[in-house]
């Protein structure tokens, strides 16, 4: 039986597992492994590995080949596996490459490294990424690389180009896309990829954006899984109860250090019972204290769930 395309298989909540170094720096492959497979016996609909939480821009191209085959050999078919590409198109084209070689179902592409492009520049980027290998490609959009409707319309004519993950926030900017693709009788699937998902979940959903990446999922996956729920059965005040005690709580914690949007994930990761090392450079640890306000608020997150339960 032929697979279904890879559009049709996103589904569910998207895990972007961290990537596991070892106490001398190194790639810690079985951790990754073991990190990629509970997260997939957790629920996860689909892996995105080597990605932003995955410390993409700290890896070699080795060792991004390396554990893009280790999370393929890992999910064995159960979930598709989508790997990180980026930097200038050169690199971006070769770490493609590298993850078709490895076996991976898909790339998220994401921004070009530092220069800030016009949007012909943009167009031709994605578009030879897109061309390189038979992969299909997510477009994150999201910093330097901020597209216009009339560019996104051009993408999802792009062969090979399946998805728009956003990580702006401009939500008057992703309807206007949405509706721009859709009056040219075209689709994408679209993403919000924001570093907290779920803090702006039902508002996206109001614009026909349902699916996600959940940072929260790598460590605690009962709550990302609770609040995924509620916000796919209407259950807005579950949804509500766990934004109010955890979800906004956690942002306000993010912000308290640069980087923490990874720092603070793998942090959680090993609270939960998994070494996966600390953050490669230039990121940093997150200080002590933060680290009691994070297992103070998974807590908090978990004591909310349960009230609702009773």
């Amino acid at each position: 039986m032929t697979p279904a395309p890879l559009a049709e298989r996103l589904d569910g909540l998207l895990f972007f597992p961290v990537t596991a170094f070892g106490p001398d720096g190194t790639v810690d492959l079985d951790a990754f492994r073991a990190h990629v497979r509970a997260g997939i016996d957790a629920g996860a609909g689909a892996v995105f590995a080597c990605c932003g939480t995955g410390e993409f821009h700290a890896l070699t191209p080795e060792e991004f080949r390396d554990c893009v085959a280790a999370a393929v050999r890992e999910a064995a078919g159960r979930v598709p596996v989508l790997a990180g590409t980026g930097y200038g198109t050169a690199l971006a084209v070769r770490y493609a490459r590298l993850a078709e070689e490895a076996g991976a179902d898909g790339l998220l592409v994401m921004p070009p490294y530092l220069v800030v492009a016009d949007q012909a520049g943009l167009l031709r980027h994605y578009t030879e990424v897109a061309g390189a290998t038979a992969l299909p490609v997510i477009v994150y959009q999201r910093d330097n690389a901020v597209l216009t409707p009339e560019t996104a319309v051009a993408l999802a004519r792009t062969d090979g180009v399946i998805g728009l993950k956003d990580g702006l926030g401009d939500l008057d900017l992703m309807q206007r896309i949405v509706s721009a693709v859709r009056a040219e009788g075209l689709t994408l699937r679209y993403f919000n990829g924001l570093p907290t998902a779920e803090l702006t979940g039902l508002a996206y959903r109001g614009i026909g954006v349902t699916l996600y990446s959940s940072a929260v999922f790598c460590f605690a996956p009962d709550l990302a899984l609770a609040f995924h729920r509620a916000l796919a059965t209407g259950d807005d005040p579950t949804a509500h109860r766990l934004i109010d005690a955890f979800y906004r709580p956690l942002v306000e914690l993010r912000a308290k250090g640069r980087g923490y949007a990874v720092s603070l994930v793998k942090a959680g990761v090993r609270m939960a019972g998994l070494d996966v090392g600390e953050v490669r450079p230039p990121l940093s640890e997150p200080r002590p204290e933060h680290l009691d306000e994070l297992a103070a608020l998974v807590a908090r997150g978990r004591a909310a769930l349960a009230r609702g339960a009773r």
